[in-house]
């Protein structure tokens, strides 16, 4: 009534252009706001929940598996804050490079722990002097490796952080599979 319909040639002559694609150029018409923001919309709520719910899952559980991947190889984008920096890799290298007492506590504990089902004189002293003599051996080993490390650390970085002695001695804790990130020298390979 208003205006004449458009047929389905009008729209294909309309699109395809007569003017000869130039380089560098869009060399195509400019899509019309209505049909952008069309293809912007997507429901607030989302009708299929259990589809909705599977996908988000994942996605999920792909970026924690990239995030893990990442954490095994050491990756600095990957890492949390407390393990991000240059200071913070030099401290884990350096504790990694060397044999910790402490990180045969846990198997030691294990083996005490079994001991202290033996109720005889002998295992009992045994599970006594096993556990605290490993603590006290395992925390001074503990503080002559920090007393290294952070005149390495001071050395290479001018001075040690407030939190760096605690990272260290933690890490000296943990049995070396375990650790992460993963270590990424192998032991006596010390970082220069």
């Amino acid at each position: 009534m208003f205006g004449r319909k458009k047929t389905i040639n009008d729209e294909l002559a309309s699109t395809v252009s007569t003017d000869p694609a130039r380089p560098g150029a869009k060399n195509r018409p400019t899509p019309k706001r209505r049909e952008q923001e069309a293809l912007n919309k997507r429901p607030l709520i989302v009708t299929d929940r259990k589809a909705a719910g599977a996908q988000d899952k994942a996605a999920r559980r792909e970026a924690m598996a990239k995030q893990r991947a990442g954490m095994m190889t050491g990756d600095e984008k990957y890492l949390p804050a407390r393990d991000k920096g240059s200071r913070r890799r030099f401290i884990r290298d350096t504790v990694d490079a060397r044999w910790n007492i402490g990180e045969f506590m846990l198997p030691v504990m294990l083996i005490v722990l079994l001991l202290s089902f033996v109720r005889t004189n002998w295992a009992l002293l045994l599970v006594f002097v096993l556990v605290y003599g490993l603590i006290l051996v395992a925390i001074g080993d503990a503080l002559l490796m920090w007393r290294r490390t952070r005149r390495k650390v001071e050395d290479k970085f001018g001075g040690a952080e407030k939190g760096d002695a605690w990272y260290a001695i933690m890490r000296a804790f943990q049995m070396r599979r375990t650790r992460m990130p993963k270590p990424q020298v192998a032991r006596g390979q010390h970082p220069a």
